[in-house]
C-alpha cells in the first residue's frame, strides 16, 4: 500500500505496472473530445481509421469498442478536466507489437480497481468497456496523472492489448 498524495491520510494499492514508452513508437495518435454521452461513438468514428493506417495486427473492432467504452466511463465515472475535454492516446510501440490505450481524467483515484482487474469476464456484461478488455486479455493499468509543475491533476487510464495470434 502507499499513500495517497491527494489525500495523505488514505491509503492507495499500487496500480499494476503502467507502460511507459521509451523512444519514438511505430505509430502515435492522439486527440481530445468533448466529454459528453456522444463520447463514446465518436471516438469510435475516430479510432477505426487510425487503427487502419498504423497497420496494427490486433483485432481493431475489439480495440475500438475498448476505447468507445472507455470514454464512456470517463464521463460516467470519472471526473472531467474543466474544459470538459477528454483526451485519448493511441501508441503502436513496434510495428507488430501492442497496442496502448491511453485516457485521462481529472479523478487522481481509480474507486475499486483491484476489484475490477481481478473480475475477468465473469464479472460484467459484454457491453462494458472492463468485460471487452479482459476478453480480449488485455491489460488495465493507470497512474497519476500530474501537471508540468508536479501537482496531481488526474489521472491516467491504460490498456495494452496484444496483437491477434
Amino acid at each position: 500500500m502507499e499513500e495517497d498524495p491527494v489525500h495523505p491520510s488514505t491509503q492507495r494499492t499500487v496500480p499494476p505496472a503502467f507502460i511507459e514508452i521509451d523512444g519514438e513508437p511505430a505509430y502515435r495518435w492522439e486527440d481530445r473530445l468533448k466529454g459528453d454521452e456522444f463520447v463514446g461513438s465518436n471516438v469510435r468514428l475516430r479510432v477505426r481509421p487510425r487503427l487502419t493506417v498504423a497497420r496494427w495486427p490486433g483485432n481493431i473492432d475489439i480495440a475500438t469498442r475498448v476505447c468507445g467504452h472507455l470514454m464512456d466511463n470517463v464521463v460516467r465515472h470519472a471526473k472531467l478536466f474543466p474544459d470538459r475535454m477528454v483526451a485519448i492516446r493511441l501508441i503502436c510501440p513496434s510495428r507488430h507489437g501492442e497496442l496502448i490505450i491511453e485516457v485521462d481524467d481529472a479523478l487522481p483515484d481509480f474507486p475499486g480497481f483491484d476489484e475490477i482487474v481481478s473480475q475477468g469476464t465473469d464479472g460484467y456484461p459484454p457491453v462494458t468497456g472492463l468485460w471487452w478488455i479482459a476478453h480480449a486479455a488485455g491489460h488495465l493499468a493507470w497512474e497519476l496523472l500530474r501537471s508540468d509543475d508536479g501537482e496531481v491533476i488526474g489521472k491516467t487510464v491504460q490498456a495494452v492489448l496484444l496483437p491477434s495470434p
